[in-house]
């Protein structure tokens, strides 16, 4: 089996910082690994209400999350605080791919990344639309630089 190749805080062109708290950790001592998809949502949504205008208490779409992914590398702990990165890796229509690393603070290497798909629908029929505007200029710009 080879290596993987070491995931960089550089490739990421958006970092959310956010704690760990007690109940994070598990009776090994270490974060749970459902909680790193929490921060990935945490840090998602943070970006697409700030960056995007998403209003998740009365706007007419939503993202919905359809599929999630998490490789582990190494272990964080309460209490440490953790950076998230965030950059897109696919743009469709009504749907987006983040691509997401989480980081100890001043390091380089990721601890844990994964991906995480949302498509965006209708609140109330819960059907497939159009990424608003706001959100898909926010969403461009985490995509990486053209070749």
């Amino acid at each position: 089996m080879s290596e993987r190749a070491a995931i960089l805080r550089g490739e990421y062109p958006h970092l959310a910082t956010l704690p760990t708290r007690w109940s994070d950790n598990d009776i090994y001592g270490h974060v749970n690994n459902v909680v790193y998809y929490a921060f990935f949502d945490t840090a998602i949504n943070q970006y697409l209400i700030a960056e995007g205008g998403l209003d998740i208490g009365g706007g007419d779409v939503i993202g919905v999350a359809v599929e999630t992914h998490c490789q582990f590398m190494r272990s964080v702990a309460f209490p440490e605080e953790i950076e998230v990165g965030l950059r897109v890796g696919r743009l469709g229509r009504s749907s987006v791919r983040y691509e997401l690393a989480i980081f100890k603070q001043g390091e380089d290497e990721a601890s844990a990344a994964g991906h995480f798909v949302h498509v965006f629908v209708d609140r109330a029929t819960r059907r497939s639309v159009p990424i608003p505007a706001g959100i898909r200029g926010a969403l461009e710009r985490l995509l990486p630089p053209a070749p």
